[in-house]
C-alpha cells in the first residue's frame, strides 16, 4: 500500500518564476513526473501578489481559499470572473484559461489540484461531518480546521495542515470529525 502522510509546514516552499508567490507541493504523480508529463498534481500557494496565473493546456485545474483575503479570478475572454473569497469554496476552471489574479485583501494560501485532462479527473469536496468516504485507487484527504480520525485498514489521525494521500491502492474511510468547527478536504481521481 502506497499511504503517504504529510505536514503542510514541513514541506519545501518553490518560488515562483514571477516572484508573485510560492508553491509547496504536496504530491505529484506518477513518481518523477515534472510539469509536462504529471497525471495529477496537488499544492498548496502562498500567493504574495497580483499577477497573472501560468497556462496548462490539457490540464484541468481545482482552487480552494484555504486562508487570506482571496483572490478575484479574470480570464482575458472573460469566461472566468470569479471572486475567490469564500474559505473552502472550490473553484474549477481550464488550465489553458488566460488568468489574472488580483488579490482582494493582502496575501493568500490556496489549495490547488491540477489534472490531465486525458487522463483522469478530480472530484474535491470539503467535508465537515462524519461519514463513509468510497473506495479510490487514487485520493488525499487532508484536515483544515479540528483534529480527524480516518478509520480505514487502519486508523489515522491528522491534526491540522496535516493530511495524507495514496496511489495505487483502493482505499475507503470513515471519517470521523473530533470538533464542531471541523474541516477536511476530500480529493478523489477518476480515471477513464
Amino acid at each position: 500500500m502506497s499511504l503517504h502522510r504529510f505536514n503542510v509546514a514541513d514541506l519545501p516552499a518553490t518560488p515562483w518564476k514571477n516572484g508573485g508567490g510560492v508553491t509547496r507541493e504536496i504530491v505529484c504523480q506518477p513518481p518523477g513526473a515534472d510539469m509536462d508529463s504529471f497525471d495529477w498534481r496537488v499544492s498548496i500557494a502562498h500567493i504574495a501578489s497580483s499577477g497573472p496565473f501560468s497556462a496548462f493546456p490539457g490540464i484541468d485545474r481545482v482552487i480552494t481559499l484555504l486562508s487570506g483575503g482571496g483572490v478575484h479570478l479574470l480570464g482575458d475572454d472573460g469566461q472566468v470572473d470569479h471572486p475567490l473569497d469564500t474559505p473552502l469554496a472550490p473553484f474549477a476552471f481550464a488550465g489553458e484559461a488566460a488568468i489574472h489574479a488580483r488579490l482582494l485583501a493582502g496575501d493568500c494560501h490556496d489549495f490547488n489540484v491540477m489534472t490531465r485532462r486525458a487522463v483522469c479527473r478530480a472530484s474535491l469536496q470539503v467535508m465537515r461531518s462524519a461519514c463513509d468516504w468510497p473506495a479510490a485507487s487514487q485520493g488525499l484527504l487532508m484536515a483544515v480546521q479540528g483534529h480527524w480520525v480516518l478509520e480505514g485498514s487502519r486508523s489515522e489521525q491528522l491534526a491540522p495542515q496535516q493530511g495524507l494521500w495514496w496511489s495505487d491502492a483502493s482505499l475507503a474511510w470513515r471519517l470521523h470529525p473530533q470538533s464542531p468547527d471541523a474541516a477536511l478536504l476530500a480529493l478523489t481521481l477518476h480515471f477513464d
